[in-house]
């Protein structure tokens, strides 16, 4: 059915597009070229893979002709249908429904002569009212899309008119592909385009990218290298360039494809130099681009999927039992069939008419088909629609939860798919990411080691220490820190970027929408620029070696010792991406205050570093850098009003201001004044001052000081992770401070030298598979080319050399301090560095450029590429990173683990790390015995995984094995052990040969914690359990690489956290913390699930009950299809008299309250287990109501036997008597009876009688041939109808109520039993709420005393140490 509705999906795409606008291409695929891509020759030379792209109005205008037939105009389409093809279409849509086609295929059967058993327009009714209400809701959803499409189509942006020789305003619509786009500051970008001009001098354009994929810290793009136009007037008729680039893709992250110039010279372009539709250009005042893509071949709508569908488990198994409704449906016409054929064989001279001119057999067939007719109501296909409208009530009620509300964020849950909340009560397996799910998220700088030598920041630990304490109230208010071992005091603002507010919703035509000067009113916070992001305090030991740079200091580092030093902090200034700003410029525009000190020159810096014996520090002209005078003169004269654009000329300002004269430098001055945003060392070179000099400070050094500290704040770091934002702000506490970067150059300030300007070469971006990030730069004190690496620190130290003995003791010290960093639960990230002679790096430079050029596999050359490059490298250090533990996740994972889900944390961190985390959050208990799996080859892998399983039995005392050890019955000590497997033993682990070994093992384990995992690996982890395991799995991460994992399981969840929306948007539902879970699942879970099971059940058990009745009839009609009630009330009796109930007892029903199932988390088991609705619970409903409507029909036929009512007359109290049933059968099976449920049950009754005596009374020739005048009104002004309808009512529900008192008191179930203690005093619910877990505490196996811990290999140092000291994370 899926793949049909996907077929059907295409057509309906098809048919309502645009003449040549071709197929809508799936996320997953490329869009299918037009037939006259074929007949062109310039297209048939892109062999399907590629377009070319040429300036509409440019010099190629001849060759644009030709190869633009194919390309889609700008103009979008959402809706489905128009005034003319809405009725056919949406027919044609309706239809493709099984329950409709039901409906239809009923309705002609009816319009048969001989097979007819109703009016023909009674049977009618049913299908048109379903089709009006949903045609209804379709057009008012399709005309709001409408709506949307027209205001997109017609806003208007700037676009190169030939003729007029300029830019023009044209709308959405009118944009094709080849034509110039000109848009200014604030603007939306109307199509995909390749960046051509920036009115930055450094062809830098920054968008935002919010509407897109949810993320609000800035992204870069860059002008095409080498266009010759920039930095001068851009002429649109000059541009002559040709593009090559790949065909349209849902591919937000890639962009493949190179620019030709005319000299036949090809520059590779890629995603930084492409302008996504729906994003909003910021801080730039003008960019120009060329149009790729447009209308439903941009990025943005090929990503447009619409909501997400599933298939519940409960939906599953309800079309198991409506396929045995059909199957008791046929069994039931079938003998209806055989009775007519007997009876008409044994008719012996009928007083009656009857045709003789048909033969029996032909007269049985014609009835079987007649009873489908009379006994359609048995199929509850209105169930279907029942179904989605109590799902969005429950979807209403979750979204609008008070408790599940972030008033932090402003973000409750988001539920994006719609038709699977009752999934979320029934979770077996959880799994989870670590970092932004578990964790905040929020880096804070901690501790490093550098050249071997760890500094432990002890001064940051306590201010870190005092930060949580007191961040009980608001999380983002402003702190001040004060090291013990300075005056100074660290503080941090909430420093605001400028940022407008216009979005794709929000489309004015406003005159200050493009207006520069507004934006810098409008701020927001920058990305990851919190308060304690900012406040590090510096070692002083490491500090004191590095301010020996820039003062007379008694302190000598060792000469390798030092290099080591300032190339650590240099690369965590420079190998990442961060985007500088202030709180009054564009983010990535920097003001340089006016210089107020002077600074060591570069030849002073020179010659103290050679009398260190610090080699290779010459420096060299011809390499491409600026000598020492030029540096000094063109970064340290400069105004307070100029600003920093590298590789361009300064700005000048209105006023020409005077420099001051640079008095002669003295040591004693060094810390006291700066001529940069932060002092020379930023609070770190600083702390070298002697007691005696701070003491004698006076109030004029204190407001000296004041003014520094305002200067050092007005820096702002927008970063695309926590981990940047964290090393640059570390780097910065230790006045190696980012200023500035470019797509060329990057300024930093380096202590003892200011400013310099550092020429970045290449940017090798982080890959999932190399686990690192890279720059290559030119040394601003060396020339040389010089690789900064930051990576996994596995990956890492794999990587580096060890050239000689200092080398291997570096390595082995780092790796000492690494595994210390792990126990005390710190992200770790090693820094190394590699120096290229310029013939290898030319060498390297030639095959890169082959791979930025390159179409085809662009991906992987560009990843050979990097990884030729990162080799032998030299470690520097490595760092250490908090990132704590949300609030309440401890008892989150408590109380699902109580509830029965198995919790697996799947995480790409150091295995020690994810230990302590585990042990913080609870995942792991002190008495738990831990399995560690460290493996190196497939063969290892297997034998211990055996060796483990045989292990766990002879402690276990248990012979259970093979495909018994899946059931978690059969394993009772399953809650002592957890598994802790690294990435590499995953791989093994998850080939075919040792799935089952491995699911074996994790049966037997209460939790499993995978380390090192790729996000391929998260997803077949997933797929694994979910497939082998047959069980329903939940998914939960915050981040891109927790995309696949939450798309492979079941119900997948978002955290909208701090790495932008990815995880969000790919998600079934959505929310802003982990303790969210808690109430998401454990009560709504349970509550949906519950709501929907009974409703479900109750609709089979009232249709089968009515349904029954009218063949009970057949026994006394011949079985000759008739009824004993009019065609109205049997049409109208489930869609109109009993429909209503259901509904808001599915939507507001509550078996246990909030409190209760919070305080009780082991009631999940009831929906875990489907209790609710298993099968032999269906089949018990099946004869309650077959008894039901036997009793319903015989009563009454016992009780006017041998008396002279007529046919309908007899009906009467045997409809009255089954719609009282039912209504009170409703009551019975629910758990909550307010006014509002007992206003709806007498409203179904008054309006059933209400109508009833309303057609008696009205209607004579309403149901011809019968006349149904004046029977409701006849039987209800006698005494027996009454008491025929009490007796009928009691002796029908009589066994249920009974069935229920018995099995509640003398097998009560749990929540039998939690019912009973909410209706308890305060006092005794609290004690028996503690009694209740004290007794399911005892039933459970006892845990072990001692903690065991079973260690594969010798790979996991320390890992002992590492479980002991679990209690000192931070948490």
């Amino acid at each position: 059915m899926e793949q049909f509705q996907w077929v059907r999906h295409r057509c309906l795409q098809f048919l309502s597009t645009e003449t040549r606008r071709g197929w809508y291409s799936p996320p997953s695929s490329l869009p299918h070229k037009s037939s006259l891509d074929a007949q062109d020759p310039q297209v048939q030379r892109l062999n399907g893979k590629r377009r070319v792209v040429v300036a509409r109005w440019g010099p190629h205008h001849a060759e644009y002709q030709s190869i633009s037939k194919g390309f889609q105009k700008n103009s979008i389409r959402t809706t489905k249908y128009n005034i003319i093809s809405f009725i056919p279409m949406n027919l044609f849509q309706q239809f493709h429904r099984a329950a409709n086609l039901y409906f239809l295929f009923l309705v002609l059967l009816n319009w048969v002569p001989a097979v007819e058993a109703f009016q023909k327009e009674i049977t009618m009714i049913p299908l048109a009212v379903v089709l009006t209400v949903i045609a209804f809701k379709d057009a008012m959803e399709d005309y709001r899309r409408y709506r949307y499409d027209k205001k997109i189509n017609n806003t208007l942006t700037h676009v190169y008119c030939r003729n007029q020789k300029r830019f023009v305003e044209r709308r959405w619509a009118e944009v094709c592909v080849g034509d110039l786009v000109r848009l200014s500051c604030n603007e939306i970008i109307p199509a995909d385009m390749v960046l051509l001009y920036s009115s930055d001098p450094n062809g830098v354009c920054h968008i935002e990218t919010a509407n897109l994929d949810g993320e609000t810290n800035l992204k870069q793009r860059q002008v095409v290298r080498d266009l010759t136009m920039q930095g001068s007037k851009f002429v649109p008729e000059n541009f002559g360039s040709r593009i090559e680039c790949e065909n349209p893709n849902n591919d937000l992250r890639r962009f493949r494809g190179f620019m030709e110039h005319p000299g036949k010279v090809r520059v590779g372009l890629h995603s930084e130099n492409l302008l996504l539709r729906s994003c909003t250009v910021r801080n730039t005042e003008t960019v120009i681009g060329i149009v790729v893509y447009a209308g439903h071949e941009t990025k943005a709508m090929q990503n447009n999927s619409g909501p997400r569908y599933k298939r519940s488990k409960l939906e599953r198994r309800l079309n198991i039992d409506v396929l045995w409704s059909v199957v008791l449906l046929l069994i039931m016409c079938f003998v209806a069939a055989v009775g007519h054929g007997v009876w008409l064989n044994g008719l012996k001279d009928p007083i009656f008419m009857i045709p003789h001119d048909t033969p029996s057999a032909l007269a049985a067939f014609y009835m079987f088909w007649t009873m489908i007719i009379v006994l359609q109501v048995l199929i509850p296909i209105s169930l279907y629609v029942s179904i989605e409208i109590v799902k969005l009530g429950q979807i209403y009620f979750i979204q609008n939860d008070l408790d599940l509300y972030n008033p932090r964020l402003d973000t409750g849950v988001q539920c994006r798919a719609l038709n699977i909340t009752e999934d979320l009560g029934q979770i077996q397996y959880l799994f989870s990411d670590k970092t932004g799910t578990l964790t905040e998220n929020r880096m804070l700088f901690r501790r490093c080691t550098v050249a071997g030598t760890e500094y432990p920041h002890r001064d940051n630990a306590i201010s870190l220490e005092q930060y949580e304490q007191e961040e009980c109230g608001d999380v983002d208010r402003s702190h001040t820190l004060r090291s013990r071992s300075s005056k100074k005091s660290l503080s941090c603002k909430s420093l605001n970027c400028n940022r407008s507010s216009v979005s794709l919703n929000t489309l004015t035509a406003e005159s200050d929408t493009h207006s520069v000067l507004d934006t810098l009113r409008r701020r927001t916070l920058g990305a990851f620029s919190g308060t304690m992001e900012c406040a590090v305090i510096p070692d002083p030991q490491l500090q004191g070696k590095l301010c020996a740079l820039s003062t007379d200091s008694n302190v000598r580092p060792e000469a390798a010792e030092f290099s080591h030093i300032l190339d650590f902090f240099l690369a965590l200034a420079v190998c990442n991406t961060v985007v500088v700003s202030s709180p009054t410029q564009p983010r990535h525009v920097v003001q340089m205050p006016v210089a107020r000190t002077p600074l060591r020159s570069l030849e002073e810096m020179k010659i103290l570093l050679q009398k260190w014996s610090l080699p290779r520090l010459s420096i060299s002209p011809s390499q491409g850098t600026d000598t020492p005078g030029s540096l000094t003169k063109k970064f340290f004269t400069r105004g307070r009003s100029a600003s920093y654009f590298p590789n361009s000329t300064p700005q000048t300002p209105n006023t020409t201001q005077e420099l001051p004269n640079l008095p002669t430098y003295t040591p004693s001055d060094a810390s006291s004044t700066s001529s940069t945003p932060v002092p020379v060392c930023s609070g770190a070179c600083g702390e070298d001052v002697k007691d005696s000099e701070l003491a004698k400070s006076n109030d004029d050094d204190e407001t000296k000081s004041d003014e520094e500290e305002e200067d050092e704040e007005e820096l702002l770091y927008e970063a695309e992770s926590p981990d940047e934002a964290a090393l640059v702000q570390a780097a910065k506490a230790y006045g190696c401070t980012l200023l500035g970067r470019s797509p060329e150059q990057i300024l930093v300030n380096v202590p003892g030298a200011g400013p310099l300007s550092i020429p970045l070469l290449h940017v090798l971006p982080f890959h999932s598979a190399r686990k690192r990030m890279s720059v290559v730069v030119r040394h601003p004190l060396t020339g040389e080319v010089v690789v900064y690496t930051k990576g996994a620190d596995n990956v890492i130290m794999e990587l580096a050399e060890e050239a000689d003995g200092f080398a291997r003791e570096v390595i082995k010290r780092t790796q000492r301090h690494l595994d210390q960093y792990a126990r005390e639960g710190l992200r770790t990230l090693c820094v190394a560095k590699k120096v290229l002679e310029e013939q290898e790096y030319r060498t390297w430079l030639k095959r890169h450029e082959f791979a930025e050029t390159s179409i085809e596999n662009r991906e992987e050359l560009l990843l050979e590429s990097a990884e030729r490059l990162e080799t032998n490298l030299k470690l520097l250090g490595a760092t250490g990173i908090v990132d704590r533990l949300q609030e309440d996740v401890p008892e989150t994972i408590e109380a699902l683990q109580e509830a029965g889900i198995k919790v697996w944390v799947l995480t790409g961190d150091k295995q020690e790390t994810a230990i302590n985390i585990a042990f913080a959050c609870k995942l792991i208990r002190p008495t738990d015995q831990l399995l560690t799996a460290n493996c190196d080859s497939k063969e290892a892998c297997e034998a211990r995984l055996y060796e483990l399983q045989n292990e766990i039995r002879h402690l276990t005392k248990e012979g259970v094995s093979g495909q018994d050890m899946f059931k978690s019955d059969n394993i009772r000590n399953a809650s002592d052990f957890v598994l802790v497997i690294d990435g590499r033993t995953l791989d093994f682990a998850l080939q075919n040969e040792l799935q089952e070994s491995f699911l074996v093992l994790a049966c037997c384990c209460r939790s499993v914690i995978c380390c090192r995992s790729t996000p391929l690996q998260k997803s077949q982890v997933v797929r694994l359990v979910r497939d082998k395991l047959k069980v329903m799995t939940l998914a939960i991460g915050d981040g891109a690489n927790d995309v696949s994992m939450i798309q492979m399981a079941d119900v997948g969840i978002g955290i909208s956290g701090q790495e932008g929306m990815q995880a969000v948007m790919s998600s079934d539902f959505a929310i802003s913390r982990f303790k969210y879970l808690n109430k998401l699942i454990l009560v709504h879970g349970h509550w949906c699930y519950a709501r929907l099971a009974n409703m479900i059940l109750y609709f089979f058990y009232k249709n089968v009950m009515y349904v029954n009745l009218l063949f009970w009839y057949q026994f006394f009609c011949g079985f000759s299809g008739s009824t004993m009630t009019n065609s109205w009330v049997l049409i109208f009796f489930n869609l109109l008299f009993t429909s209503v109930p259901p509904l808001v007892y599915g939507v507001l029903d509550k078996d246990v309250s909030r409190e209760t199932l919070v305080d009780l988390p082991d009631l999940y088991k009831f929906g875990q287990k489907s209790q609710a609705y298993l099968p032999s619970t269906f089949w018990l409903t099946m004869l309650d109501a077959f008894y039901q409507s036997l009793v319903c029909f015989f009563i009454p036929y016992f009780a006017y036997a041998g008396s002279d009512i007529g046919v309908f007359s007899f009906g009467s109290p045997i409809n009255s008597s089954a719609l009282l049933i039912i209504l009170l059968h409703q009551v019975i099976e629910s758990r909550t009876l307010t006014w509002i449920h007992g206003a709806l049950l007498l409203f179904s009754a008054l309006f059933y009688y209400a109508f009833v005596l309303v057609f008696s009374v009205t209607c004579v020739t309403c149901s011809s041939p019968t006349n149904p005048y004046g029977i409701e009104t006849k039987m209800m002004s006698e005494a027996l109808y009454y008491f025929v309808c009490a007796l009928t009512t009691v002796l029908a529900l009589l066994p249920r109520i009974l069935f229920r008192a018995i099995c509640n008191t003398v097998c009560p179930s749990d929540l039998v039993k939690a019912q009973k203690i909410e209706i308890l005093p305060p006092e005794a619910y609290c004690s028996s709420i503690k009694q209740w877990k004290e007794t399911k505490a005892a039933g459970e196996p006892s845990p072990k005393n001692i903690l065991h811990s079973f260690s594969m290999n010798a790979d996991v140092p320390n890992l002992t140490d590492c479980i002991q000291e679990a209690g000192t994370v931070v948490s």
